[in-house]
């Protein structure tokens, strides 16, 4: 057989690892996902082990060797991508000292406002493209400075969940742009760690990692790694990026005003710009493109398919393993628009673009005798849309002209949520050849920008096609947009209410 060039693509979502194998034309040649838990310890705490991550990212290279059949000799990179605006604290010798504080984790409220105090809002943003939260990694860290001071005392590094796994593969400790810039640390004006906000912190540089371009080759697989995996030792171990960029490059969103929806587990909405856009009212924020030429304008929400997966695992009957997710899509098409006057409101995990309100909480809002299961799971999917045409609304009032919209994620696979996305936001939604291996597709990429089996990241374009659209209903536009209004006013109407319930958790 002859050779072949194969990238290999590490991809650590929030439920597991999904490792690739992927053909220089794009094309897929093994895929496999392994899984690990989230902990949450406490309302609005999220975190997770990265010895279960060691163990995904091993295991599923191993797995994909073995099953595929390919030569080790074949892969001609390895790259990564994973969650963002997480704190994996690592002592010198690389260990992880505690578990890792993800995304989600939204426990340093305390810490945020002292950062706001201290270096001041609106000098945060402009610096960083990004507003003040307990939602970055600068407030995870002084929670942890703060709570944890041994844990604080023996960190050397505080890394991303992709620069852990390049680090077991490599044995270099770094970070690229596009994490970075999710720390509220760097100036993604300079792309260096600023100094400024360090310094009102009262934080050293030496805590942080190296930033280097996302395609950059950080070294070769170490005999350890090739050991535990299989791979050839010294084969190019490429950096790669955040999952929110290279799921913008997995999507073809190369170019100003391209723009794009992932909804996963939690969800965004993301356009590509020439230049960091900064709203205002700071409702949106930046990451840096894996073309350092580029930035990405960004409205994230906390739980968009983890709503559904939530509302989910609340049916299935103790014991029972098979999913209801077939079933519950087929309940709810059967729901007209509106869900027969139920409203949810997502925000399971407090909330992020645009309210930035880690007090916010789920509510399902006008239950009656006549709702179930049907009316309740497609009033999830709803709600989810509302707070993401809020987002694209948000984009939209700072320019951005948008004539379609490209999904990605799992929710991809929902005829019906794509139909309410479509209705929602009264735009055609565009589906992808590979939609599902997007962000995966965007750190194969980056890996072959590395190593130089492609030239540039304009090869997105031909690697990721769009093959089929969903067009909004016309029967269904005024009724969203009515409800759509009512929706915005039901969270302006319980915000007093979750600041009161937060002193009861």
């Amino acid at each position: 057989m002859a050779a072949q060039h194969l990238i290999l693509a590490h991809d650590l979502g929030t439920t597991g690892n999904k490792a690739t194998l992927f053909r220089d034309n794009g094309s897929v040649f093994a895929a496999t996902f392994v899984t690990y838990p989230t902990a949450y310890p406490s309302p609005n705490w999220a975190e997770q082990d990265p010895d279960h991550w060691r163990h995904a990212v091993f295991v599923a290279t191993r797995t994909l060797l073995q099953e595929s059949g390919v030569s080790a000799g074949d892969v001609v990179a390895v790259s990564f991508s994973g969650h963002m605006n997480g704190a994996v604290f690592l002592a010198d010798d690389g260990q992880p000292l505690r578990p890792a504080i993800i995304w989600a984790d939204q426990r340093a409220t305390v810490e945020a406002a002292e950062f706001s105090r201290a270096c001041g809002d609106e000098r945060v943003y402009q610096v960083t493209g990004n507003r003040v939260s307990a939602a970055y990694t600068a407030a995870k860290m002084l929670w942890v400075k703060k709570h944890q001071p041994g844990i604080w005392a023996r960190t050397a590094k505080v890394v991303q969940a992709k620069d852990y796994a390049a680090f077991l593969f490599s044995g270099v400790i770094a970070t690229d742009y596009s994490d970075a810039s999710l720390t509220a640390l760097l100036d993604i004006n300079t792309r260096q760690w600023s100094a400024a906000l360090l310094d009102c912190l009262g934080l050293s540089a030496d805590v942080l990692p190296s930033i280097h371009p996302a395609a950059t080759v950080l070294g070769g697989v170490t005999p350890d790694a090739a050991a535990a995996t299989g791979l050839v030792a010294g084969t190019p171990v490429v950096i790669g990026g955040g999952d929110g960029a290279c799921a913008t490059v997995g999507v073809g969103a190369i170019s100003d005003g391209d723009v794009y929806n992932y909804l996963g587990s939690s969800s965004w909405i993301g356009l590509t710009t020439e230049q960091p856009l900064l709203d205002p009212q700071q409702r949106t924020f930046n990451l840096l493109h894996l073309d350092a030429h580029h930035a990405v304008a960004i409205g994230a929400m906390q739980s968009a398919g983890g709503a559904f997966d939530w509302f989910e695992r609340l049916l299935r009957p103790p014991g029972e393993n098979e999913p209801l997710y077939e079933a519950l899509n087929v309940a709810a098409s059967q729901v007209p628009a509106g869900s027969r006057g139920l409203l949810f409101l997502p925000y399971l995990l407090g909330e992020r673009s645009p309210h930035w309100n880690p007090l916010a909480r789920g509510a399902f809002v006008g239950v009656a005798m006549p709702h179930g299961r049907s009316e309740m799971a497609r009033a999830v999917m709803e709600g989810v849309a509302f707070n993401l045409r809020h987002i694209l609304d948000v984009l939209r009032s700072q320019g951005a002209e948008v004539a379609e919209m490209r999904l990605i994620g799992g929710a991809e696979k929902s005829a019906l949520w794509r139909q309410i996305l479509a209705d929602i936001y009264n735009l055609p939604v565009a589906r992808l050849s590979f939609a599902a291996e997007a962000t995966s597709l965007g750190a194969a990429i980056a890996g072959g920008v590395g190593v130089g089996l492609f030239a540039d990241y304009g090869i997105a374009r031909s690697l990721a096609p769009i093959v089929a659209y969903d067009y909004p209903s016309s029967e269904n536009i005024q009724r969203y947009d009515d409800i759509y209004a009512l929706f915005r006013d039901t969270y302006q109407a319980l915000v007093p209410i979750f600041e009161r319930l937060a002193a009861f958790e």
